[in-house]
């Protein structure tokens, strides 16, 4: 399979892991209910260990702002969505400058390997 694939295919499973995991973490109403903390422990270990596979191939310093800028982005439209928390103006463009970076990142850089 191609190394690109399995790299960000497992920076991509660890990304949504870590979503998951801090969907948990806000149910766990910290750390006083026991279910929802054993999951958020178990995303975010499963989380870290895809992260590593990534680390592989791909240098830190990139896996991380891909890694942090979308689950940035991905818990907020959760929070949105599940927990009904707004966002007002500045917080969506905010987000939408996240995104751009991790574009300008991806598509620009010469640090990625494509």
């Amino acid at each position: 399979m191609n190394p690109a694939i399995m790299t960000y295919g497992a920076l991509g499973v660890a990304i949504v892991l870590e979503v998951i995991g801090t969907t948990f973490l806000q149910q766990s109403q910290q750390f006083t209910r026991a279910l929802p903390t054993a999951l958020m422990s178990i995303c975010y270990l499963a989380a870290f260990y895809f992260l590593s596979i990534a680390l592989r191939t791909m240098p830190v310093g990139i896996a991380y702002a891909i890694w942090s800028g979308l689950g940035i982005v991905l818990i907020s439209v959760i929070g949105l969505v599940l927990f009904r928390q707004t966002l007002d103006l500045a917080a969506i463009i905010g987000l939408g400058l996240i995104i751009a970076g991790v574009l300008v990142v991806n598509l620009f850089s010469n640090s990625v390997s494509h």
